[in-house]
């Protein structure tokens, strides 16, 4: 019996019972689409993190006021000693050679109002730097102007969420925001970014740092971010950063400082554990599958007495009479892996038309995988059907006992 013979005979015996045989095809699909679709939103996932630490910045170093006491992302932060102050920002920019721009952020909200409209906004005191730094761009009008970091008037530069809701069709330049008690000059509106690591940039106002120090009275600033020439100088600017604050902060390492390849590292540490599980919870179906794909075979076994007692009559071997079940097993399960297949791709297709700026992918592997456990699925399953139709006694099944 040739391997064409082989598996001729075996689609004609799955066609002879199609109900059955679609059942168990359709459960090889749901358990395929399920791993693949999982294991995407996993990928999806680790993509959109990477892009979100991305529009940070290329080679970034965040310094914060406050020393970690221990590990992983979210830090637990002692108490800081000394603050972080503007006079500190200002060492950083001239004494880390490696450091191309440095930009102190301070943080507050307030109530902003234009005429009869009002809302609650988040403020964002910087410097000109951190445009270049956050890669933001203008939409109309100017930025932040330049100066040291201790001056600014009271300008400020709005998001495009902002323009909308507190000016509508009126032209924003040169009108007077009004921001809690006090009144700032409109310069500029950024150009529309969205969310941003769980923030919405454009609902962000921008004022000079010391202009927002003053109106939330903190004496501390909340980041302090530093633009490093290039990735091969990140661990030198950290190293120069840190010693430059500590001598400033009278030899107390007071300060924690973070690169984006170590805050994303543990991200797609976490994410790929995600993933792994996921695609684990979704193989359960894949073996419930191979339940169904082994019921049919037995079922199948025990309908066909009589005809693989005339195939071992005529000569077939016990290996043959196995091969012929483990085959259309194998059909069954390939079949069904390759239908999830093409539905979970059809399915993060649309999923991805739909919602554009989660990019789901189904990673490689995944898709490899899922369509090798598969048909290995079907063949283990597969296994105890075909040797107990290779054992029968060929008389005995002729006679159907």
């Amino acid at each position: 019996m040739t391997a064409h013979d082989l598996t001729s005979f075996s689609a004609r015996a799955l066609r002879g019972h199609r109900l059955r045989s679609s059942l168990s095809l359709v459960g090889v699909a749901i358990g395929v689409t399920s791993v693949i679709l999982l294991t995407s939103l996993g990928e999806g996932a680790r993509l959109y993190v990477v892009g979100e630490f991305t529009t940070l910045g290329t080679n970034l170093l965040i310094i914060m006021p406050g020393k970690i006491e221990t590990t992983g992302f979210a830090p637990v932060f002692g108490g800081a000693p000394h603050d972080l102050t503007l006079d500190d920002a200002e060492a950083v920019l001239r004494r880390v050679r490696q450091a191309r721009r440095v930009a102190p952020v301070a943080l507050g909200s307030a109530k902003a109002r234009f005429g009869e409209r009002a809302r609650d906004v988040t403020v964002i005191g910087t410097t000109p730097d951190y445009l270049p730094i956050r890669q933001m761009h203008i939409q109309v009008g100017r930025y932040l102007p330049s100066g040291t970091f201790g001056q600014g008037g009271r300008v400020c530069v709005i998001g495009p969420k902002i323009h909308e809701e507190l000016f509508g069709a009126t032209n924003p330049l040169g009108e007077m925001l009004r921001l809690g008690d006090e009144r700032y000059r409109v310069i500029g509106v950024t150009a529309p970014r969205g969310t941003s690591l769980g923030m919405n940039v454009d609902e962000f106002v921008t004022i000079p740092v010391a202009q927002a120090m003053r109106m939330f009275d903190q004496r501390s600033l909340f980041r302090l971010l530093v633009d490093v020439n290039n990735r091969d100088e990140m661990d030198a600017a950290k190293a120069a950063a840190v010693k430059v604050l500590v001598e400033r902060h009278d030899n107390v390492d007071d300060v924690t400082v973070l690169t984006q390849d170590s805050v994303l590292s543990t991200f797609t540490r976490i994410l790929a554990i995600l993933t792994a599980v996921l695609a684990g919870i979704a193989a359960i179906s894949l073996t419930v599958a191979g339940v169904g794909i082994m019921n049919v075979m037995l079922v199948s076994v025990s309908e066909r007495t009589r005809e693989i007692g005339l195939l071992k009559a005529i000569g077939a071997s016990r290996r043959q009479v196995m091969a012929v079940f483990l085959v259309e097993a194998a059909i069954l399960s390939t079949a069904g892996g390759l239908v999830g297949l093409a539905t979970a791709l059809a399915i993060a297709r649309l999923a991805g038309a739909l919602y554009p700026t989660f990019p789901i992918e189904a990673p490689r592997w995944a898709i490899v995988a899922a369509i090798l456990v598969s048909i290995s699925v079907g063949m283990i399953f597969g296994a105890l059907p075909a040797r107990r139709a290779s054992r029968l006694d060929p008389v005995a099944a002729l006679a159907r006992r």
